[in-house]
This record gives structure tokens, C-alpha cells and sequence, in this order.
């Protein structure tokens, strides 16, 4: 049996979760707000949080700024395939421990220089997991149980680091590894339409956002635009999320930039590049986020200092995707 050295950073308590869900709210009312509101009032210093999304793709950027302009600390976060989140959030000061599976890589654009100095040096406490275990713990979480048993990581150096236990099946005697499920304090999922009671709709892969939305005591959902409620009535299989799992519903066209948002805009990559050499030097990176993030009073006039309305224009003019026919806004 390997030893394993990792943190477990959030609860598998399966019954203290279902007494937090039990109290929740499930009303049918109106949860517009915005992302300032959203941020103060569902996420809390010492809080573990997770984004939606893939990679640069489809994330909660609104959020996540609003979360470093506001100073957070002592956060958790999970890193499942993340890139320019975690960059935000890393950069930030912010964090003080992480779940990851991908992280410091930010695809084709290298290494985050900023997130590997903290990897490295030890100030960010880490448990490793490979990407399908994260997917898997939240998995466990939505169904209400509290591990999964699993192939992925037997072996191997990320199991080591990681804070799954080895078991022994019962029917079979084989060698299984259990997950322990996870269940984010605040969950931030940016979609790409949505009603003002939460229903909300994804264009295209969810990756884990599905689960991760079960898995979450709070949900705050950024989105593209609101539609009407009898959209989803009349095709209720484009659901992606029902209302009764959301807190929060923000109104943040463009919400996903710098990264690409599906079937609307894609990448920014000239600035995500700029904010990948900025990193490099602390002080140019302090510099940086000054400019971008703390002198702008919010997400709206931090686009606007990077070419608003008309570089949206261009990134939504550049994105290669076409709609698929599952948009709930057609008849």
C-alpha cells in the first residue's frame, strides 16, 4: 500500500452536507444581482472555492476579479484543469491551499512564472489529483456519497501526493482507490444564458459544471445574457442547471474575457499574453494588477480599458464555433 501525503482540504461529511442543503432555500424568486452583491454576500475569507469551465475556456472571470479587488484571503481552490482562474486568483494573494490537477500550465502560452514561484517555494499549500479524480470527488458529491471508488492514480506519484486511501473491494478483492468527495464552499459557473430564478443553459461541453453545481453549498451563476423562464419551459432538456441550485444570477456579457467564450468570442490572446510577461517580475506583476484590477471599480470598465465593446466586437467576429440547434431561445 502506497504512502499517501497529502491535505485533505474539504470535508466528506456527507450528513453535516445534507444538513447544510436541507436549510438552503429552493424558492422560485427573482436572484438577479450584482457581481459586487454576489461576491459579499455568498463568499467569505477562508472560503473553498471552484470555477466552471475548462482551462481559458468559458470561466467566471467577472467573479474571480471582483474576489481580488476585494482583498480575499486565506481562500481554497480547486484546480481542476485550470489556467487562467488560477492565474487570476494566484496573482491575487488570495489563496492559501489548492487542489490541483493543472494549474501553473497555461496551454500553448507556457508556464504562469507567478504560479510556479508559489508552487515551488511552498507558499501555497497543494494536494494533487489527476483531472478525472477531481471530476470524480465532485461527482461523489452530487450523488450524496461520501468517495468514489476509482482506477485513476493507483501507482503513481500523484497518488502519493495526493489524499485518497487505497481499499480493498468487497466482491472482488481488487485494489481500488477511493476519492473522497468535495464539496466547494462557493461554486462560480459562467453560462451562457440564464433566467432571473437561475435555470441556466450551457452551449456545448459542461466538462464537470453539471456536478460541480450539486456539489457546491453556494452557486453564483454569471451569464451572457437572461432569457425568459418559458424558454426552458418549452425545451426543459437544455437545462443545465436548475434554479434550485443557484444563489446568485449575474448579468455579465462578456464575462468570460480574456478567455474564450463558446459560440460567442474567443481569446484574448495578446493580453493573456501581456499578463504572462508581467509575471515574470513581481514588481511589474504588483504594476499590472494595479492597472487592470484594482484601479478599475469593476469587470465593465476593466474591458473597457482593454478596448471594450470593440475588441469584443473582434473576438466575437474571430470565434470559429457555430451555434449548435440545442439554444433554448429558438422556438
Amino acid at each position: 500500500m502506497q504512502e499517501i501525503s497529502g491535505e485533505l482540504f474539504q470535508s466528506p461529511d456527507v450528513e453535516a452536507a445534507r444538513a447544510f442543503f436541507r436549510d438552503k432555500p429552493r424558492a422560485m424568486v427573482d436572484k438577479r444581482m450584482s457581481v459586487p452583491q454576489a461576491v459579499e454576500t455568498f463568499i467569505n475569507h477562508g472560503d473553498y472555492i471552484a470555477a466552471g469551465g475548462f482551462g481559458s475556456v468559458r470561466i467566471p472571470t467577472a467573479v474571480l476579479h471582483e474576489i481580488v479587488r476585494r482583498r480575499y484571503r486565506n481562500l481554497g481552490f480547486c484546480g481542476h484543469s485550470s489556467t487562467h482562474d488560477f492565474q487570476i486568483l494566484a496573482d491575487g494573494g488570495v489563496l492559501d491551499r489548492c487542489d490541483i490537477s493543472y494549474i501553473v500550465g497555461l496551454e500553448m502560452r507556457g508556464l504562469s512564472p507567478h504560479g510556479r514561484r508559489l508552487v515551488e517555494s511552498g507558499a501555497l499549500r497543494t494536494t494533487e489529483w489527476s483531472n478525472a479524480g477531481l471530476g470524480w470527488r465532485y461527482k461523489a458529491a452530487a450523488m450524496g456519497v461520501p468517495f468514489l471508488p476509482v482506477r485513476v492514480m493507483l501507482g503513481t506519484d500523484t497518488e502519493a501526493h495526493s489524499a485518497a486511501r487505497e481499499i480493498t473491494c468487497p466482491f472482488t478483492g481488487q485494489k481500488l482507490l477511493a476519492v473522497p468527495a468535495l464539496f466547494p464552499d462557493v461554486a462560480i459557473i459562467h453560462v451562457h444564458q440564464a433566467d432571473i430564478y437561475g435555470n441556466a443553459h450551457i452551449e456545448g461541453i459542461h466538462i464537470v459544471d453539471r456536478d460541480l453545481a450539486r456539489a457546491a453549498k453556494r452557486l453564483i451563476i454569471t451569464t451572457e445574457r437572461i432569457i425568459d423562464t418559458e424558454s426552458f419551459r418549452r425545451r426543459p432538456e437544455t437545462t443545465t442547471i436548475p434554479y434550485w441550485l443557484v444563489d446568485a444570477v449575474c448579468l455579465v456579457p462578456g464575462g468570460s474575457y480574456p478567455a474564450e467564450m463558446p459560440f460567442e468570442y474567443t481569446s484574448d490572446e495578446p493580453h493573456l499574453a501581456a499578463w504572462v510577461e508581467a509575471e515574470r517580475d513581481p514588481a511589474a506583476l504588483r504594476a499590472f494588477l494595479e492597472r487592470q484590477i484594482y484601479q478599475t471599480g469593476s469587470f465593465e470598465e476593466y474591458l473597457a480599458l482593454n478596448g471594450g465593446e470593440t475588441r469584443l466586437a473582434e473576438l466575437r467576429a474571430a470565434e470559429p464555433l457555430k451555434r449548435p440547434d440545442c439554444n433554448p431561445t429558438e422556438g
